[in-house]
Formats: C-alpha cells, sequence, structure tokens
C-alpha cells in the first residue's frame, strides 16, 4: 500500500510559479511510475506530466516548457514545478503512482488557483 500527499497548491498570479510535492509512504519508491494529473471544475481529470522509474519525464502538450516534473528516490519524493501559470491551469492537481504490478495510488490532491 502507498500513500500519497500533496503540498504547495494555492493561490498564483498569472505568469507566476509554484512547485508541488508529493510525498509517498511504502517501500519500492524508485520502481513506480509517478505522475501529476489535474482535474478542474466541471472537466475530466486529465494527464499533466508522468515520470518512469528510469526518471524519463512525458509532459501533456499544454504543460510542454512550463512544468517540469522530477524525483527525488532517497526522499521518496515527487515535484511539479509549474512556471508561466494561467488562469486555465487552476485545477486541482492529483499526485498518482503505479507499481510493477499496475496498482494505482492517488493522492487527495491540492488546489491550485491562478487569478489576479
Amino acid at each position: 500500500q502507498v500513500q500519497l500527499v500533496e503540498s504547495g497548491g494555492g493561490l498564483v498570479q498569472p505568469g507566476g510559479s509554484l512547485r508541488l510535492s508529493c510525498a509517498a509512504s511504502g517501500r519500492a519508491f524508485s520502481a513506480y511510475r509517478l505522475g501529476w494529473y489535474r482535474q478542474a471544475p466541471g472537466e475530466q481529470r486529465e494527464l499533466v506530466a508522468i515520470i518512469t522509474s528510469g526518471g524519463t519525464p512525458n509532459y501533456a502538450d499544454f504543460v510542454k516548457g512550463r512544468f517540469t516534473i522530477s524525483r527525488d528516490n532517497a526522499k521518496n519524493l515527487v515535484y511539479l514545478q509549474m512556471n508561466t501559470l494561467e488562469p486555465e491551469d487552476t485545477a486541482v492537481y492529483y499526485c498518482y503512482a503505479r507499481s510493477n504490478s499496475n496498482r494505482s495510488f492517488w493522492g487527495q490532491g491540492t488546489q491550485v488557483t491562478v487569478s489576479s
């Protein structure tokens, strides 16, 4: 069982930056595929970024060049650095982990609001 706890959300002005963190409990963290999803009001949850156990990132087109996903296996942490934020980035951001046996785990989410 893996528990994921997000932090770092908040209110930021357009053009600003935030860094989200996700702390994971449990063993074998380094073997997990990790990612961030988001869900805006009235919308479906969508993929933002994924990072493999080997550290290879992949991004949704709408965040390429603005967001960076990274992981620290020694600390069981995954990060999402978000720059040049836009009002359209307003959503609840969820941390995601998938084990080698294809079990999926989700955090409870952290709210990001981009507004002037």
